[in-house]
């Protein structure tokens, strides 16, 4: 594994204990589900990241269990906007420095408003890219929240 990501070092700078998960990953096989399945979690504690455009307040960041879908409707009105659409692919990179399948809540280019889902308070044990595909970060729900400055939101359906 190359050095630590950034996501890494911002838990290692705020003293919250993680655990790193390498993984063999593969384009066809970038899902919530299936990554949950190779770092050995249930589905519903591996999150997905997700960057989508709002239609007021700009870009943000969502971040739902692995085996659930997000509620546009419900993360729009959470958020202050009528309408909010994922953001192609092909501008990930540019927003946030990450590719897909690598999207990390930690550490992005800029600051973006974090949404994530409110299950996350609950868990003890719970995955998120480390910022690089084929690597998770397993941590507490609480300790993501504080590190993230999370709005938690239900935010799926």
């Amino acid at each position: 594994m190359a050095g630590k990501t950034i996501a890494a070092r911002i838990l290692d700078q705020m003293k919250i204990t993680y655990e790193l998960r390498e993984y063999d990953w593969s384009e066809d096989e970038l899902d919530a589900v299936t990554v949950a399945r190779k770092v050995g979690l249930p589905p519903e504690q591996v999150f997905k990241t997700l960057v989508l455009d709002a239609d007021k307040t700009g870009i943000l960041v969502a971040c739902i269990p692995g085996n659930l879908e997000l509620d546009l409707k419900a993360l729009a009105a959470v958020s202050g906007n009528k309408k909010v659409e994922m953001v192609p692919v092909k501008e990930i990179l540019g927003l946030t420095g990450y590719i897909r399948g690598g999207v990390s809540p930690l550490g992005m280019k800029k600051q973006y408003p974090f949404y994530l889902d409110e299950t996350a308070e609950i868990i003890d044990q719970m995955a998120v890219s480390a910022g690089q595909r084929g690597l998770q970060m397993v941590l507490a729900g609480p300790d993501l929240i504080r590190a993230t400055g999370a709005h938690l939101a239900g935010i799926t359906k």
